[in-house]
């Protein structure tokens, strides 16, 4: 079985993680805008999952036994193609198509446009439940691959998430890991304010999934998460509850008071990569 590029590369975690959100910020300089706070913030998750974690072949993005990353939070869709450009699965010269007419990385995820991208992340509280049937019909299939589902603390406050964290339970899904970002942002304000998922780890354990809590933004911590999650020895999902900051590694942006959506002044686009340079070598 083919493992992640970690293995075949001296790429750090660190230096993935640092390119992950350098290909976010010129995405979002393309197109003035984005969802570049929610990219910066989940891009040492994704790191971690794409260049330590996951079984992939990024030469055949249908392979039949590849690990699967499902994108339930749709407007994510930046971040993910910062890793899959990174992952080299989507070329680094169709980054300046980003949002474009014909581009294959329009500004929210669709399956049918963007080689690795698994599913279509519309209406939140959506990809587990994607997830929960694709990881039954996996297990039936006697496959060994492993489905990665990440999704937000905001989509904690949709019913049909919880119907598929029963569910995953219940047909006992240990090829399922979900990951939580939970940056306490969202259109209306934080998340913990408009409908409070604490405690976070009592209510998954409740469930009946193996729940860890980490911070998101540490390699380290995630990296032993992560193995831990896939190698959990019960019949049960796993889910790994991951506290992110929004804008990490561009100060001025991690520390704007509202970051759902950052409109970032054309001036700033080229500071926040400096800075995102300057903390790489600081």
């Amino acid at each position: 079985m083919t493992r992640s590029l970690s293995s075949a590369s001296s790429t750090s975690l660190a230096d993935r993680a640092h390119n992950i959100r350098r290909h976010a910020l010129r995405m979002g300089q393309v197109q003035g805008q984005g969802y570049v706070g929610q990219a910066l913030g989940a891009a040492d998750l994704l790191a971690v999952a794409y260049f330590h974690a996951m079984n992939h072949r990024p030469e055949d993005p249908e392979w039949e036994q590849r690990d699967r990353f499902y994108l339930s939070i749709g407007h994510y869709a930046i971040a993910l193609y910062a890793a899959l450009i990174e992952a080299r699965i989507v070329h680094l010269d169709e980054l300046e198509t980003y949002g474009a007419d014909d581009s294959r990385l329009p500004m929210s995820g669709m399956a049918t446009y963007t080689p690795g991208m698994e599913i279509t992340g519309g209406s939140l509280g959506q990809g587990l439940g994607i997830a929960v049937g694709a990881c039954l019909g996996l297990k039936r299939k006697g496959s060994p691959a492993f489905i990665y589902n990440l999704l937000s603390d905001g989509e904690l406050n949709e019913g049909s998430t919880w119907e598929a964290v029963m569910s995953a339970s219940h047909w006992k899904l240990d090829n399922l890991i979900a990951i939580v970002d939970v940056n306490n942002q969202q259109a209306d304000g934080y998340s913990s304010e408009i409908l409070s998922f604490e405690p976070i780890v009592d209510r998954w354990q409740a469930f009946g999934w193996f729940t860890q809590r980490v911070d998101g933004n540490d390699l380290d911590a995630l990296v032993t998460a992560f193995d831990a999650a896939r190698n959990h020895p019960s019949s049960q999902p796993r889910v790994i509850i991951c506290d992110t900051r929004m804008g990490k590694g561009v100060p001025f942006l991690e520390n704007r008071e509202k970051t759902h959506f950052i409109r970032v002044e054309e001036h700033e686009w080229d500071l926040a990569l400096n800075n995102l340079e300057e903390g790489k070598h600081s």
